[in-house]
């Protein structure tokens, strides 16, 4: 059924510049096709995260995107075309690196309100996340956490202060090292 599928689109791809760039964008090679052209229509006709350039699942949501930096190597595209269900606001701004890995569920939240006038985001750091991360399934980023290059994050896990040891594995609610590899 895949190939037939395949046989019908890669025309229709192979003749619009607008979906063959979109494909290629989303690492398609390790992508399913159906959550590529349903990527497509969400994120390109519907304008769900419209103004983001590279694939975002359609149950995702990304605000503040031009805050973000973010390298756009095959595995960091990958995560954002193919996880679910992720939250990333950025009002505080986030820098992340290469090879970012997630699964799906994780939020990854810049700001919080401020107690004094709740309409407005309170100031503080921005989210640094290094090269060579993992966040497992339903990860909570909270606002200025920076993790270290290679740090693997426990599925499930909240984490409300910055590891700045390279190559930790991190788990729980609140977050606490749990070694170092």
């Amino acid at each position: 059924m895949r190939k037939q599928i395949k046989k019908i689109l890669l025309p229709i791809f192979n003749k619009s510049t607008v979906l063959m760039k979109f494909y290629e964008k989303s690492s398609f090679i390790r992508t399913p096709l159906g959550i590529s052209i349903i990527n497509f229509i969400f994120q390109r006709i519907l304008r769900v995260n419209g103004d983001i350039p590279i694939p975002v699942n359609f149950t995702s949501r990304v605000v503040s995107f031009k805050n973000i930096s973010l390298h756009t190597d095959k595995s960091t595209k990958l995560s954002f075309a193919v996880s679910g269900g992720i939250y990333i606001q950025a009002v505080n701004g986030i820098k992340i690196g290469e090879n970012f890995l997630f699964a799906p569920g994780i939020k990854i939240i810049s700001s919080n309100h401020d107690f004094l006038s709740r309409g407005k985001s309170a100031e503080s750091k921005p989210i640094i996340i290094g090269s060579d991360v993992w966040l497992g399934a339903n990860v909570v980023i909270l606002p200025g956490v920076e993790l270290a290059d290679g740090a693997i994050v426990g599925a499930g896990s909240i984490v409300t202060k910055s590891f700045t040891q390279k190559n930790s594995v991190i788990a729980g609610n609140p977050a606490k090292l749990i070694r170092v590899y």
